[in-house]
């Protein structure tokens, strides 16, 4: 598979997930030992994990849509920058309700195996800019630090 069919791969498997809410044909992508890991979520998920929970943000923001800025491919490794743009109706991983439009940037690292299933992905969400946006207080470098 070439370095522009495994980028497709995981754009597919965005478009899927976060924009189609199509859990199912997503998990199709996975590896058995697939694993998902975010600064939104405090572990690891499995794939059943990971779809529950995108599952529950889509609940809480059902006009997200996922915009993907740029897609890198080097051999197995595929980088993604997107924009997650949508309103939280409902409270959603321990965050308030807002009607404001929130637009919050996103570095995601795939791994891709040589069947070319998505093994793991890890994600970092613009945090800071994110609590911002609802009007939350920034958290002190050394208050996120400790334990």
């Amino acid at each position: 598979m070439s370095l522009d069919d495994r980028k497709k791969v995981v754009c597919q498997h965005i478009d899927l997930t976060w924009n189609k809410g199509r859990l199912a044909l997503a998990e199709q992508l996975h590896s058995r030992d697939f694993l998902y890991k975010s600064s939104f979520i405090g572990r690891p998920l499995g794939s059943a994990g990971f779809s529950q929970m995108v599952q529950d943000v889509r609940h809480a923001m059902p006009d997200l849509q996922i915009v993907i800025e740029e897609c890198v491919a080097e051999g197995y490794k595929v980088v993604t920058w997107s924009t997650l743009i949508g309103t939280i109706q409902k409270p959603a991983l321990g965050y308030p309700p807002s009607d404001k439009v929130l637009s919050i940037s996103a570095m995601a690292f795939w791994t891709l195996n040589p069947g070319n299933e998505i093994q793991e992905i890890c994600t970092m969400f613009d945090m800071e800019s994110f609590r911002a946006q609802l009007g939350l207080q920034p958290r002190p470098f050394a208050e996120t630090a400790l334990p």
